[in-house]
């Protein structure tokens, strides 16, 4: 195992602006604003990374770990593409499956939720003409990409994940990942259905709005125009 991957492995405590930086450094981006707030920064540093990323042709091996981790720091699911598209162009795409599986089963719960929001990502269709690090002349080598074992292995994961995690988040997004034909186990579907009742409710707060009783039906904004413009003709 390389030293990168088995930082991956064994991550030290770390946040998503000490990862996007230190992709950064790696691929020589300026961090300038360093007095901007930590998610305003790392925001920026991950926008500023995110051309380079594609447009080269080659990523060396040190840059394999940071793109992996900033994918599972960064706590937007939109936003952490730009660090598993180009990992995946240039490692492949079951590499970094494999290295996803790695933190979803090994990691802290705050790192199974980043590997499951990255999960989706590493699913991004591969084009010759969106990175040269698809492959010379446009050929790539398609065991780059074979992952029919790691999705096997990342199934099983989540079902170890979904048993043993205690945080009702990172339960809920796992039974998101999970499908409906994979079969559960009679009473891990029952606490599954429970979940899904009852989990998200109690993982963030309910609108103020939320159970009032309105007196009567609101009509839409144009049936409501409508009926003015009937009523001053009226008149």
């Amino acid at each position: 195992m390389s030293e990168a991957e088995h930082s991956t492995r064994n991550p030290e405590p770390r946040s998503f602006l000490s990862c996007a930086t230190a992709v950064a450094r790696l691929l020589g981006v300026e961090d300038g604003a360093a007095t901007e707030p930590n998610e305003r920064q790392a925001r920026r540093l991950a926008s500023a990374v995110r051309k380079p990323l594609l447009e080269r042709g080659f990523l060396p091996e040190e840059l394999f770990a940071p793109l992996i981790s900033a994918a599972v720091y960064d706590p937007d699911p939109s936003f952490c593409r730009w660090f598993v598209e180009p990992a995946v162009y240039a490692f492949g795409r079951r590499r970094v499956m494999a290295a996803l599986v790695d933190h979803l089963r090994n990691g802290t719960d705050a790192e199974r939720a980043g590997a499951l929001r990255a999960w989706y990502s590493a699913h991004v269709p591969l084009r010759a003409e969106r990175s040269p690090a698809y492959g010379h002349g446009g050929v790539r080598d398609p065991a780059l990409d074979r992952s029919r074992d790691v999705r096997e292995a990342w199934l099983a994961a989540c079902l170890h994940v979904f048993a043993e995690t205690t945080d009702l988040r990172v339960r809920h997004r796992v039974l998101l990942d999970l499908p409906t034909s994979r079969g559960l186990p009679a009473t891990t579907a029952r606490t599954a259905r429970e979940h899904s009742r009852i989990g998200p409710s109690r993982s963030r707060p309910a609108h103020p709005s939320l159970g009032r009783r309105r007196s009567r039906p609101v009509a839409p904004w144009w049936r409501r125009q409508r009926t003015g413009s009937l009523k001053a003709a009226q008149g």
